[in-house]
């Protein structure tokens, strides 16, 4: 497919695009019936559904079993892995926002304070490949956030279970699937419930999170993957080549599409996107919200302070999007459809949440609860202004 766009018709455009992104098949279905089996019956369904459609070993993983895969593991390997959970750290400690107290007019302090959860999960997916680079990208990035408790959900593959010990997971599980989100989120009799689950998976695990988010805090629904590289003259079509085949690696229903003002520059690879200039390359980008963006090119590279809409950004002919997948220091868990409009990366945030601690000495009570009072009088609340009014007459204990 190649396509033409301005400014003006840029959001069709990329709505055209994403459209050609089949939908899913529905498995809600079969997902209910996994969750709620695990609800009422526990491990004894758990083991039911990793029969089914797993092979059929599940638990937790023993510690010594960890220690055994990282031992064993490919010097090559192990290397690469200690770079990206030195990298991930690194970036994900840096995540970190410092306390603020606010001391209002009235004379009330508000203290802003972010603490960690208390446990959470990481889910790797198996299907056709183990992905210890999914460990490291939960499991380091929880550890940074503070979290008490790391617990890794997976295929007992070696390589698995290596990076689960090099990044300090307290428990393994070998379970998948909806069930094994079922059996985080609810809690079984051997697998004790977590605060919050992160983690890529399958159309069942995707919907098992999306059915248990009220349960439990997840990162987000991963769909298909996808990249859009915007090139300008100096770019190298070759290597814009490389990194959307890299990218269509991740399965057939990726979606990768090269954008640009000159149409020598696209790639044969992927959709191609003639833009009027880079004003429309840039307005196509923001409509489409990729999960991962790359400029190539002077002019390009020179729009990255103005992007807004994507996963993650790579400026740079160097800045290939398969380094941010594994050693780069950025997070590889990113909002896919177009969900980079309003969600961000997987960040120590996910495991933290923002609590106000509030403190009202009594003169500050005198002066706020007139103003309490009326609106919760307003609301038909009048235990609540009550509440305030007690503190306002009285305010000397």
């Amino acid at each position: 497919m190649r396509r033409s766009c301005s400014v003006a018709d840029a959001a069709a455009v990329a709505a055209e695009v994403r459209a050609l992104v089949p939908a899913g098949e529905s498995v809600a279905d079969a997902v209910r019936e996994i969750v709620e089996g695990v609800r009422s019956r526990g491990d004894a369904a758990v083991s039911e559904y990793e029969l089914r459609f797993g092979d059929g070993e599940w638990g937790r993983v023993p510690p010594g079993r960890l220690a055994t895969a990282l031992a064993e593991l490919a010097p090559e390997v192990r290397a690469g892995l200690e770079v990206a959970v030195a990298n991930v750290e690194a970036v994900a400690a840096a995540g970190l926002d410092p306390e603020s107290l606010v001391v209002l007019e009235q004379g009330q302090s508000v203290r802003l304070r972010e603490v960690p959860v208390a446990r959470a999960a990481v889910y790797a997916p198996g299907g056709r490949a183990p992905y210890p680079s999914s460990v490291v990208m939960g499991a380091v990035t929880a550890r940074a956030a503070g979290v008490d408790e790391v617990v890794v959900a997976a295929p007992p593959h070696p390589v698995i279970l290596a990076a689960a010990a090099l990044c300090g997971a307290d428990e393994v599980y070998a379970m998948g699937g909806a069930q094994a989100i079922a059996a985080l989120a609810l809690g079984t009799e051997s697998v004790a419930r977590v605060d919050v689950i992160v983690g890529p998976g399958n159309l069942y695990v995707q919907e098992a999170k999306r059915r248990l988010s009220g349960v439990v805090g997840i990162d987000g629904f991963a769909g298909p993957s996808d990249l859009c590289v915007v090139l300008s003259n100096g770019a190298d079509p070759y290597w814009a080549a490389a990194d959307l085949r890299a990218q269509a690696e991740h399965g057939p229903d990726s979606l990768v599409v090269a954008v640009s003002d000159d149409e020598d520059l696209l790639p044969a690879e992927g959709i191609a996107v003639v833009a009027d200039g880079m004003e429309a390359a840039l307005a196509f980008a923001e409509a489409l919200a990729p999960e991962h963006l790359q400029l190539m090119g002077g002019e390009a590279e020179a729009l990255a302070p103005r992007v807004r809409r994507a996963g993650c950004l790579f400026v740079g002919a160097h800045a290939g999007t398969a380094f941010g997948d594994y050693v780069a220091g950025s997070n590889h868990t990113l909002p896919t459809e177009g969900a980079a409009r309003f969600a961000s990366g997987l960040s120590t945030r996910h495991f933290r949440r923002r609590m106000a601690e509030v403190r009202i000495p009594p003169a500050a009570a005198a002066a706020l609860a007139p103003a309490g009072a009326a609106i919760a009088r307003a609301e038909g609340f009048e235990a609540h202004a009550a509440s305030m009014e007690a503190r306002g007459e009285n305010p000397a204990p």
